[in-house]
């Protein structure tokens, strides 16, 4: 079972089914989705994800996944789970763009990786992100993820793999 994680800001919990609405709207943004899986999808294909987080990833309980909250409203979306194109557990994170710019990103990135590290027992936490995509390559590169490769995509675009190992020094900004 997905447990609640705490940052300064933020608190991380399981959807509820009251959450599809916010769900739905974070993934319509284009400005959101384009760096998502393969980019924009239907209104429908979102509903149709959503409710594949309560039927199959929580109840086969596949990996972890969260509603990202601020003050009680829902401003994102974060993962880890299982990959075969970093071959081993990558973060994935998205928020609106009404809390871009502000540490938000950094404090989501932190909890996950985190929780990957201090519950999971991970040695190490990947990312994929489109070369493109600079703020988010900016943000992991600033909280100690280095490039391990890159990979090329079917439309030609590029993907870098990167990854974060545990060190010594890991402080966890998660509640316990």
């Amino acid at each position: 079972m997905t447990p609640a994680l705490r940052t300064e800001r933020l608190l991380l919990t399981p959807y509820v089914p009251e959450d599809e609405e916010g769900f739905v709207a974070l993934f319509q943004d284009t400005r959101v989705s384009r760096w998502m899986g393969d980019g924009p999808a239907s209104e429908a294909a979102d509903r149709a994800l959503f409710g594949r987080i309560f039927t199959k990833v929580y109840a086969q309980d596949l990996f972890d996944v969260w509603a990202v909250r601020r003050d009680g409203l829902l401003v994102g979306h974060a993962e880890i789970k299982p990959t075969d194109v970093s071959g081993g557990h990558e973060i994935i994170y998205a928020l609106a763009p009404a809390a871009w710019g502000s540490g938000l990103g950094t404090e989501v990135a932190e909890a996950v990786i985190a929780y990957g590290f201090d519950t999971l027992g991970l040695t190490q936490v990947h990312a994929t992100v489109a070369t493109t995509n600079t703020a988010s390559l900016t943000l992991l590169d600033r909280i100690g993820f280095e490039q391990v490769r890159d990979v090329t995509e079917d439309d030609g675009s590029t993907t870098r793999v990167l990854v974060r190992r545990v060190t010594t020094s890991e402080t966890s900004p998660v509640a316990r």
